[in-house]
């Protein structure tokens, strides 16, 4: 790998995200060699991939190069690689591009999608947790309505305008504002040969209502808001099967769409080495303790979503949104640092900020500790908090305009389709 061999101890990071980078950054200016590993080499903003899928925001604006978050810390280093397997008994790592020894060792690979056992859903639907998935869903949607413009027949036509969004949480519900967004603006204005009456948008969710995981206050606004925009929500109902021209799910409900898009869970991504016993059964996140220490391994950690710690205010673990990975790795630099120095470590305490989602153009819910609220002023606080949080002068500015753009002409500007998707 061609890391130079330390006098001190070496950190080594799996995982670019935001539990990853906030650990190099808090572990900046210590007496430590830090390695940085990750598949791609830049930081993803998560929570705005959905705009990206709906061609509201260009990808580069929503990711940063990782190299240069680390270009002031002189004893940091990144190397581009696929971790394979971790031998804790030798400490060390074996990747892609070669092994390498560790001092300590932190997991912050996140999660991935979750289809539950279902190949044929895997296979035919489409996921949405990285830049070129979302470029895929990007491409797949405008390629749709050039296809629907082109159809022989209705039937077919509505095919490619069904849109079938299968989870309604934040992800998916986001998403389904951002497209209803598409047929409402887009559709009337520049594919006059289409009818957009025929451009269907179905949420389906398996709980008894959109964004389980917030307040009953913020799921019934979100309705709301959704059905407004012409979205058709149907809850209880879980999807059986697709097999690329037809949805079925547990209810009557049969759908045929030629765009699936699965928000319907995630689950851990570790990696092969480690005692199964470290791993919880079903969500596959590393067990830890309030210092983030694997289960069984005194100098293995993990944080941010794939890591499992059970507490009184959180007995199945904190959620998987993006504060607990951000101040997981800010205490585990200090930890480590503490660790180094014969110090003893602090527990881990999560202070839950709150939660929010956007349903679209002045819409958006905002659940608070003491307070509730929906519309124009959440939609302001979480556009507010969602430009201060993305990594970069240069992509808030990007961000701020392109949604200013957005704002004022009723447009979506990245409705280009760079690289044709196939199935």
């Amino acid at each position: 790998m061609n890391i130079p061999e330390p006098n001190v101890p070496r950190i080594v990071i799996i995982g670019g995200g935001f539990a990853g980078v906030n650990l190099a950054k808090s572990l900046a200016n210590s007496n430590l060699q830090i390695v940085l590993l990750d598949k791609h080499n830049y930081h993803t903003f998560q929570p705005l991939l959905y705009q990206v899928s709906s061609s509201g925001l260009e990808p580069d604006s929503i990711a940063y190069p990782l190299r240069k978050i680390l270009k002031k810390h002189k004893n940091s280093f990144f190397r581009m690689a696929d971790v394979e397997q971790i031998d804790a008994t030798h400490n060390q790592i074996i990747t892609s591009i070669g092994k390498l020894h560790y001092d300590y060792l932190v997991i912050a690979t996140g999660t991935t999608t979750n289809f539950f056992g279902n190949a044929s859903i895997e296979a035919n639907s489409m996921p949405m947790k990285s830049v070129p998935q979302a470029l895929n869903i990007r491409s797949l949607i405008l390629q749709n309505f050039e296809k629907a413009a082109i159809a022989n027949s209705e039937e077919a036509r509505k095919a490619y305008l069904n849109f079938v969004i299968v989870g309604g949480g934040p992800t998916g519900v986001e998403l389904a504002g951002a497209i209803a967004e598409l047929k409402n603006h887009i559709l009337p204005r520049e594919y006059h040969d289409l009818n957009s009456e025929h451009m269907q948008i179905h949420l389906l969710e398996g709980a008894d209502r959109v964004l389980p995981p917030m307040s009953k206050h913020a799921s019934t606004k979100a309705e709301a808001f959704l059905k407004s925009l012409g979205v058709k929500i149907h809850t209880n109902v879980f999807v059986k099967n697709y097999d690329g021209i037809e949805v079925t799910t547990n209810s009557d409900l049969v759908l045929k769409t030629e765009t699936v898009i699965w928000a319907a869970g995630v689950t851990g991504a570790p990696i092969n080495g480690l005692n199964p016993d470290s791993i919880k059964d079903k969500t596959n996140r590393y067990i830890v303790n309030r210092c983030n220490q694997v289960k069984g391994y005194d100098t293995i950690f993990a944080i941010g979503d794939i890591a499992y710690m059970a507490t009184e205010n959180f007995p199945n673990g904190h959620p998987q949104v993006a504060q607990p990975a951000i101040q997981q790795g800010k205490l585990l630099g200090k930890n480590l640092i503490r660790m180094t120095t014969n110090q003893t470590p602090k527990p881990f305490t999560y202070h839950d900020k709150g939660s929010m989602a956007t349903i679209g153009r002045n819409k958006a819910v905002v659940d608070l500790k003491h307070f509730k609220f929906g519309g124009f002023f959440a939609w302001f606080i979480w556009m507010f908090i969602h430009l201060m949080s993305l990594v970069g002068f240069r992509n808030r500015v990007i961000v701020f305009f392109n949604w200013t753009y957005n704002y004022i002409n009723f447009d979506k500007a990245a409705r280009l389709i760079i690289r044709p998707f196939k199935k």
